[in-house]
């Protein structure tokens, strides 16, 4: 459990450095996706910010168990486990829940793709985390 909660938060600092540099990069070289959330259909209430800092603390934790509980299944050397197991959490958990956004809500297909990216970036970059901490 100790390796659970330590790589988890581990991740989810390191996570919560890397979404926030991804932000500032998205601003800086991509201003006409990123003024795309001025639009009504995102809240950015200050009352909401506090979410966006714990995010990174959540996958990580959630993504930390399910490396617990499945790292044996995953073969090859350091970098392919990471690997993996991001494109695993991708395809489970970020493209469906990405999919039903997409139907659903009135947001741009670029929107929706950087979402994708940056899912699979954060599997990814758990992954190794949890692959060094945790193999």
């Amino acid at each position: 459990m100790k390796k659970i909660i330590v790589g988890g938060l581990l991740a989810g600092f390191v996570l919560l450095i890397l979404s926030i540099l991804g932000l500032y990069l998205t601003i800086w070289f991509f201003p006409g996706l990123a003024s795309q959330y001025y639009d009504p259909a995102f809240d950015t209430g200050p009352d909401k910010y506090l979410l966006y800092y714990v995010h990174p603390f959540v996958i990580a934790l959630a993504l930390s168990w399910f490396w617990d509980r499945f790292k044996t299944l995953l073969t090859g050397s350091f970098l392919t486990r990471g690997i993996e197991f991001g494109v695993i959490y991708t395809l489970i958990a970020i493209l469906p829940a990405l999919w039903l956004t997409y139907s659903a809500m009135s947001v741009s297909l670029a929107i929706v793709a950087t979402w994708l990216l940056f899912g699979l970036f954060q599997g990814l970059i758990a992954g190794l985390v949890f692959e060094k901490l945790n193999p």
